[in-house]
């Protein structure tokens, strides 16, 4: 018996024959369909974890950010990376079995290590080497399987503690004398106080601080001292980051106190010494004036004799308001409170000299314009010397 099974009746559109076909089209759809459904509930069956959520690095020094895939799993087909602050700069990729680097990782170049002995287990570790300020914030650690990607999240927080404090004193021309304290190399901004001997804080004068071309900070702190203050005094700076701390203490003997309190007698002595030349000048000019007979040009010598009186009488305000128009930490306040005032004393001694000399010659010039005074000299001069 034979079929012919290419031959289908005439009029029989649906022969039992050609039935499966549909139906083995629908087993394929479905089955395509759960295994996709289960390799995608797969890829989404882990998440990331990380060692630490924040750590503290040293400038200069290392930090090392690890990483683990829950449930250990194999992620070495994996793309794994790290990104800082929000996606906007690639710190490290991995992918395919190498490491891939360009423009983007540009200024993690040479400083990175991938450390992936335990990546079988979904373990990796990155040591980022030479940490500059630049390096603080937040580090994203991610693991990528097809669609699936998942992330942890890492904080640096970047320090430095300074360099040694160099403690300077100062002996400006004012009342007490000043301490300077400075040191560089910090970051971030640390706290910096001056302590007397009983540990109480000594209020500061002036601050300062500049940034170098590392990001680091140099800081510099002035107070002033008077005889009540303690010794000896510490200058204390503080990492707000680490806890780290470096000191420096400095004695002083009481014989910078007492000479301080010669150098504030002494220029006491010289205002009062100032007002009292002032005075004599002032009483010196008004008795030639008033000794001299009326004449056309009595204005002009009033103020030719004067002249020297106002000179000298207008240096003691030139030299206050250039002595108070800086503060005690100035660069410019030796100059203002030693050279001017050496000056000024130089000036008041010329000035009452050149004042005499000249009040003399005038003196002079009007006896001998007068010869009805000089012979009434002479007609005196005569008996005494007739008698001896």
């Amino acid at each position: 018996m034979s079929w012919n099974i290419s031959e289908k009746p005439s009029g029989d559109s649906g022969g039992t024959l050609g039935a499966p076909e549909p139906l083995f089209c629908v087993c394929i759809c479905i089955c395509d369909f759960v295994t996709s459904q289960a390799s995608s509930e797969g890829a989404e069956q882990f998440t990331v974890t990380s060692s630490g959520s924040r750590q503290v690095a040293l400038v200069g020094g290392h930090a090392e950010f690890s990483c683990q895939l829950s449930p250990p799993q194999s992620a070495e087909r994996m793309e794994v990376g790290w990104f800082h602050e929000h996606h906007s700069q690639l710190v490290y990729l991995y992918k395919d079995g190498e490491e891939v680097s360009g423009k983007s990782t540009y200024n993690y170049m040479n400083r990175t290590v991938l450390l992936k002995d335990s990546l079988g287990e979904g373990k990796v570790t990155l040591r980022i080497h030479n940490i500059s300020v630049l390096d603080g914030g937040q580090y994203h650690c991610f693991f990528k399987d097809g669609d699936t990607s998942e992330e942890a999240i890492m904080d640096l927080r970047v320090a430095a503690l300074g360099l040694d404090l160099q403690i300077n004193v100062q002996v400006p021309d004012t009342k007490g004398l000043m301490l300077e304290c400075n040191s560089g190399g910090w970051f971030p901004s640390p706290q910096m106080e001056w302590r007397d001997s009983r540990g109480n804080i000594i209020p500061y004068s002036s601050k300062s601080s500049s940034v170098d071309g590392a990001g680091l900070l140099h800081l510099k702190m002035s107070v002033p001292l008077k005889n009540s203050t303690h010794s000896p005094f510490t200058c204390c700076i503080c990492n707000p980051v680490t806890g780290q701390e470096k000191r420096a203490g400095v004695i002083l003997p009481d014989i910078l106190f007492k000479s301080k309190c010669a150098g504030m007698l002494c220029e006491n002595l010289y205002l009062l010494l100032y007002l009292i030349i002032l005075l004599a000048l002032s009483c010196f000019s008004m008795n030639c004036i008033l000794s001299r007979k009326v004449s056309q040009n009595r204005w002009c010598v009033l103020f030719s004799d004067c002249i020297p009186f106002l000179i000298h009488a207008g240096i003691s305000p030139i030299y206050l308001i250039f002595k108070n128009g800086v503060t005690d930490s100035d660069d410019l306040y030796p100059l203002y409170s030693t050279w001017i005032c050496d000056i000024c004393v130089i000036l008041t001694v010329l000035m009452t000299f050149f004042s005499v000399l000249i009040f003399c010659l005038l003196q002079t010039l009007e006896d001998i314009r007068d010869p009805g005074s000089q012979a009434f000299r002479l007609q005196n001069l005569t008996p005494m010397t007739f008698d001896s």
